[in-house]
């Protein structure tokens, strides 16, 4: 199943798919729910983009992982929009057998970093809290896609 919608926003256009996978294997049937937001670069995108991360968490029944996502997705959609140098950005959620992967991209070659920020930095921890909260977390060999993923609670799965 995958359903495509465009929606408009003041500072430009933001599309987005979903899809849900279903493959095969000796044990049964795997399913892979998944959503793509691709958007243009502003700072309201981050709040947009949790709205729209929390909205599928609850209909994925992953509501325990909700704080954990909103910070993640805040964060690396922050950072691209920040230092995307105005490129188009996309945000994927996937969720795979024992974890939600969090993806973004922002096509920039430089990858992300974590940094040491000072007490009086207003800037430079949102790699280290994602860090925290994320089982793992990293760049893509070509540096234009920053991700972590989420440890699903047994109890969710």
């Amino acid at each position: 199943m995958m359903a495509e919608r465009g929606i408009t926003f003041a500072t430009g256009v933001m599309t987005s798919s979903e899809s849900v996978a279903l493959s095969s294997s000796s044990e049964g049937q795997a399913v892979e729910y998944s959503f793509k937001v691709d958007f243009l670069p502003a700072e309201i995108r981050a709040g947009q983009m949790r709205q729209i991360t929390r909205d599928r968490l609850g209909e994925w029944n992953l509501t325990t992982l909700t704080d954990d996502a909103m910070l993640a997705v805040s964060e690396l959609v922050t950072n691209a929009v920040k230092h995307g140098k105005g490129r188009p950005v996309e945000l994927r959620v996937r969720l795979l057998d024992h974890e939600l992967r969090i993806e973004v991209t922002d096509g920039t070659p430089t990858p992300a970093r974590l940094r040491s920020a000072g007490p009086a930095d207003e800037n430079g921890r949102g790699l280290l809290l994602v860090a925290a909260v994320a089982k793992e977390w990293g760049v893509s060999l070509d540096g234009t896609m920053t991700w972590c993923s989420l440890t699903i609670p047994e109890e969710a799965s």
